[in-house]
């Protein structure tokens, strides 16, 4: 391989940050994710989402000892890591949101996990509010699960409440997915496991890609003792329709592809009219947007599933509990009261 950038003696790991029209972002973010990335072990590489702001300037002007890669458009999350790994091929690429802060030797942390137990084929560290620095953020806590339906919810986030960080999490665990927030892989893994799916665009593609890994007997872990402070919402606002169509969409999208033929028809019957619950709740609170953003999804769900014909002998849902019960019935508000 030729072509790529890491060769043999070079740090193990990239630290890969894409950037689309981030400007503000890497100009008060990139500063800290230097500071605090150990050079020996890591190096930093901006991949450019074709950006069409002062992007490549601030990276030409003011970060001149960043490595960088340049798209001509936006491919999304998915496919932008796809080609950014492809591009580098180091052992190990961590996936870093543009706008994260990590506390210093969290990558050397990561790292050491990763060589010490050969068994992770994933991890994340701890995900902190970058507004809120005692509080778990919302993309992935301490550690992501899923439930019997395919809902995610996290060590320290259930549902859109978020725990107070007191180091109750703060054991390393094994998990079912890891934030793409800040994702460490086995490159190798992850290009064998076809890596991000790129027809998800954006949203959920990190929890189907740890399921296909997990499908290869390798664990995801959470490992805390590593920490990052995460602002959250970059991209898109929670209530924005789009991001509530590229989520039930792709939630969809990765039941059908990840279960097998048993119990998928079930399941996905199941979770078809849970939408539906929550298509007529924005009905009912005059919320158009994110009602028809619904509709679109299971529309084009029926659409796009035609592209996915292969699917595992295995269902990693069976068993799971039931977090609607837990969290509406039962009340249980946080992790630990599970």
């Amino acid at each position: 391989m030729n072509d790529n950038l890491y060769r043999p003696g070079c740090q193990p790991v990239a630290v890969i940050i894409l950037n689309w029209n981030g400007e503000k972002l890497l100009q008060e973010y990139l500063p800290q994710v230097i500071a605090n990335t150990d050079r020996k072990v890591a190096r930093v590489i901006v991949a450019d989402n074709g950006s069409t702001d002062g992007s490549r300037r601030v990276l030409a002007e003011r970060f001149p000892e960043v490595e960088t890669i340049f798209f001509d458009e936006n491919y999304g999350f998915a496919d932008g890591y796809n080609r950014a790994l492809a591009a580098t091929r180091y052992p190990y690429t961590v996936l870093l949101n543009s706008d994260v802060a990590p506390a210093k030797g969290w990558i050397d942390t990561l790292y050491k996990y990763m060589e010490a137990h050969p068994e992770a084929g994933a991890c994340q560290p701890k995900i902190l509010s970058y507004r809120e620095r005692d509080r778990f953020e919302y993309a992935g806590a301490s550690g992501g699960y899923i439930d019997r339906n395919g809902y995610p919810y996290c060590r320290g986030r259930i549902f859109d409440i978020c725990e107070t960080d007191h180091g109750q999490y703060d054991e390393p665990a094994e998990i079912f997915w890891a934030t793409g927030a800040a994702l460490m892989v086995r490159t190798e893994l992850y290009l064998r496991c076809g890596g991000l799916d790129p027809r998800f665009f954006a949203h959920m593609e990190e929890i189907d890609l740890c399921w296909r890994i997990l499908l290869t007997g390798s664990k995801i872990m959470a490992v805390p003792g590593a920490t990052v402070y995460h602002l959250g919402g970059g991209s898109l606002p929670a209530s924005d329709p789009r991001k509530t169509y590229l989520n039930f969409r792709n939630n969809l999208l990765m039941l059908h592809k990840n279960l097998p033929d048993a119990t998928r028809r079930g399941k996905l019957l199941r979770r078809r009219l849970l939408d539906t619950i929550a298509w007529a709740k924005f009905v009912v609170t005059f919320d158009w947007g994110n009602a028809g953003a619904i509709i679109r999804a299971h529309r084009d769900f029926a659409r796009m599933r035609r592209d996915y014909n292969e699917h595992p002998d295995r269902d990693l849902l069976r068993g799971r509990r039931n977090i609607l019960t837990d969290f509406y019935i039962r009340r249980r508000k946080k992790f630990s009261d599970l």
